[in-house]
């Protein structure tokens, strides 16, 4: 088959590739991230690109923006290569960087990591090793173990490899005395380094959020428990599609699918990794421990293992817990040593990342009924308190992450996170994250935009915009007919930074209701499930990137959150973050994750019609049913 040179710019690369391959697929094998939340489907419409020269074959541009149509744009994942191409990828198209939402105070105040101290996966040992002669002749490694059970009470411990190789020039460099670097992995500890002498540079660790959209990494100080820095990107996954289903679906459906998504996994996490390791002047071998906290699917894919059975009834993962891997077999890139830990998933689509929340962030010992969110992909709740916990997941969508809206981004630098809406002329004040002008709207601000648009009676309780024939002449300028229908211009084109309209579409309200209604709807069943009331709750803790923005107020307006006292919500940030932290920095904490993920009972909520039911009377503004809202009445 014929090859062909495609040239990307701005980036100016070039690659070769095969006559027909189309154009997503060539950037992807580039290096260039183009968002594709439909997985290369041609449905969603966010991978615009434009052709500068060349003969390539346009496909279905359906989806295509109609501003992006006109200026010439076409769909990567439907133009295929027919000859030598200059393709230029415009900013709006390609996937953004995220900021990190955390607090090392959220850290160092943890009560847990206060009354149990400091117990790393990883650390160094100094040893004075007592001198051989013909009398007292035991062997290098058996004099190591003899000092490690004396000075640290280490009762057994194994070598690598790499390490014993090392040992006995260390320890005569050393004049008997020498630095190990050890780890403790599921009660036994492994050294990995030996090194002549005394040494005192500290060890590092590095914690792991694998999100389904992003993924974050946070260089941690084992020996200090101080957080040095930390890291985020998009999930180099997502080209492959939003959501974990479509992920699943690209598994199975394509050759060498599986690898290609557990390579997307690990070539986030290095290029996280190496961005942390040259702003800090430290190298890969400085790391020598890694916790990675995701769901259940993202944990699979992560280590490699099909998850095939996660979609198919009745929806087994391969295990929910994991063994430890040297990061050198993940082709992670730290110590080739280091143990890389994921964190205890508990059924299909409850992962590690909740039992990381559930354990970061909810009170200790107490009997107060507790209502855990995470606000994202998969929409997982958690209730109960320190005796008793039940889970489930609602399969929120992506929406509130910003995929499946039009204009649609994550909670970073440009997005809207807030709206508010003139009732008489319908013009749209907001707020730009770091200021600028908007490039999009976040999760937040499509909670406003929600709440606003129906303050403003721009839609129904179901989410209809009215007709520009129903609303004043001065208003129809902001209501009007789109190319999926009507829609509300919320930003015009000569005020956005993408130089096109910023605009919420009648679809896009009908996703973001799914997405609120099931959260709902969840919450709904879980406490009918153990036969409690809404009012009874007494903590809501929110987890998730784009929480931090959400005003309580309009998110009960418009029936995602419980009509609660505001007191009673309190927002954690990254909670699945904070528990890997936690667990790099103490043995018994990833213990007691172990305990939790094993105690917590997990809802199946496609079994039986009542999370239906729930769901149904819940994809309205805010409830069909009003009394659960009794302060809207």
């Amino acid at each position: 088959m014929a090859q062909y040179q495609v040239t990307f710019l701005p980036d100016n690369i070039e690659i070769t590739v095969e006559e027909g391959t189309n154009l997503l697929e060539a950037a992807r094998n580039a290096g260039i991230e183009l968002g594709s939340p439909c997985g290369g489907n041609g449905t969603c419409g966010k991978c615009a690109v434009r052709v500068t020269s060349g003969l390539y074959e346009a496909g279905n541009d359906f989806h295509l923006a109609e501003d992006s149509k006109t200026q010439g744009d076409t769909l990567s994942c439907t133009a295929s290569v027919k000859g030598d191409l200059t393709v230029e990828i415009p900013e709006k198209s390609r996937m953004k960087k995220h900021k990190v939402v955390l607090s090392e105070r959220q850290i160092k105040e943890n009560s847990f990591l206060q009354q149990n101290g400091i117990n790393p996966v990883g650390r160094k040992y100094h040893l004075m090793l007592t001198k051989p002669d013909l009398k007292d002749n035991m062997n290098d490694l058996d004099r190591v173990r003899k000092a490690l059970r004396k000075e640290y009470g280490v009762t057994e411990a194994t070598i690598s490899l790499d390490g014993l190789r090392k040992l006995p020039e260390a320890i005569r460099l050393g004049n008997f005395e020498i630095t190990i670097t050890a780890i403790m992995v599921q009660g036994r500890c492994e050294i990995i380094g030996v090194e002549p002498g005394k040494m005192e540079k500290p060890v590092f660790g590095a914690a792991v959020d694998m999100g389904t959209t992003t993924v974050v990494v946070v260089l941690v100080d084992l020996d200090s428990g101080t957080i040095l820095d930390q890291e985020g990107t998009y999930n180099k996954q997502a080209t492959y599609g939003s959501d974990v289903i479509s992920r699943i679906i690209y598994a199975d459906e394509n050759q060498d699918g599986l690898s290609t998504l557990k390579e997307a996994a690990t070539d986030t996490v290095n290029e996280l990794l190496k961005a942390l390791l040259a702003r800090n002047g430290l190298s890969a071998g400085d790391i020598i421990s890694m916790v990675c906290g995701g769901n259940t699917v993202m944990t699979h894919l992560l280590l490699g293992v099909t998850p095939t059975y996660l979609r198919l009834e009745p929806y087994l993962p391969a295990a929910v817990t994991f063994p430890a891997v040297n990061a050198e077999t993940l082709g992670i890139g730290i110590h080739p040593h280091a143990p890389v830990l994921t964190l205890p998933s508990v059924a299909s689509y409850v992962g590690g990342d909740i039992s990381a929340g559930v354990f970061a962030i909810l009170p200790k010992n107490s009997d107060d009924l507790n209502l855990f969110i995470d606000i994202g992909t998969n929409g997982e709740l958690v209730l109960g308190n320190s005796e008793w916990l039940v889970t489930c997941s609602c399969s929120a969508g992506p929406a509130f992450e910003g995929s499946g809206i039009n204009c649609g981004m994550r909670a970073m630098d440009g997005a809207i996170d807030w709206i508010e809406i003139d009732p008489v002329n319908l013009e749209a004040g907001y707020r730009v994250i770091n200021g600028g002008k908007p490039l999009g709207i976040c999760g937040s601000g499509l909670i406003y935009s929600l709440s606003e648009m129906l303050e403003a009676g721009i839609i129904d309780r179901a989410g209809k915009i009215r007709l520009p024939a129903e609303v004043p002449g001065a208003c129809r300028s902001r209501i009007r007919i789109g190319p999926e229908g009507a829609e509300y211009l919320l930003v015009p084109e000569s005020e956005s930074g993408t130089g096109r309209d910023i605009v919420i579409t009648e679809g896009d309200i009908k996703n973001l209701l799914r997405a609120k209604g099931a959260i709902f709807a969840g919450i709904r069943t879980m406490l009918q499930q153990v036969q409690l009331d809404m009012s009874v709750i007494s903590n809501v803790f929110i987890a998730g990137g784009f929480g931090k923005y959400i005003n309580i107020t309009d998110a009960v307006r418009i029936g995602l959150l419980p009509d609660l006292p505001e007191e009673k919500y309190e927002y954690v940030g990254n909670s699945c973050i904070q528990g890997a932290i936690l667990g790099l920095l103490s043995l018994e904490a990833l213990m007691e994750m172990d305990e939790i993920a094993s105690k917590m009972t997990y809802l199946e909520l496609s079994i039986g019609n009542q999370f239906m039911d729930e769901f149904i009377s819940a994809v309205f503004i805010p409830h069909t049913d009003l009394s659960l809202f009794p302060s809207l009445q």
